[in-house]
């Protein structure tokens, strides 16, 4: 059950990590951009405080909206989430 528990508490440890990752990714390219948060919100059809959690890792999103957002940066959904997850050697 332990080792269950640390296997449960890993797992999590890695999604926030990635979630991090990929939040910030989606930053750079905004700001890479020029867009505010509510711009790119808007053109995405998502919620700013949304957008704001998303870039933050603190919010897992839905496929539809990553590629919403890719959309409308103009990036290569492939080369944002690249190495996303970390898969282990």
């Amino acid at each position: 059950m332990e080792k269950e528990n640390q296997t449960d508490a890993r797992s999590a440890l890695l999604k926030k990590i990635e979630l991090l990752s990929l939040g910030r990714r989606v930053r750079r390219a905004r700001n890479l951009c020029g867009f505010s948060e509510t711009v790119l919100a808007t053109a995405s059809g998502l919620d700013t405080d949304y957008l704001g959690e998303i870039e933050g890792g603190g919010h897992d999103l839905l496929f539809s909206e990553l590629c919403e957002i890719c959309d409308v940066l103009r990036c290569d959904i492939a080369a944002l989430t690249k190495g996303i997850p970390h898969l282990p050697a």
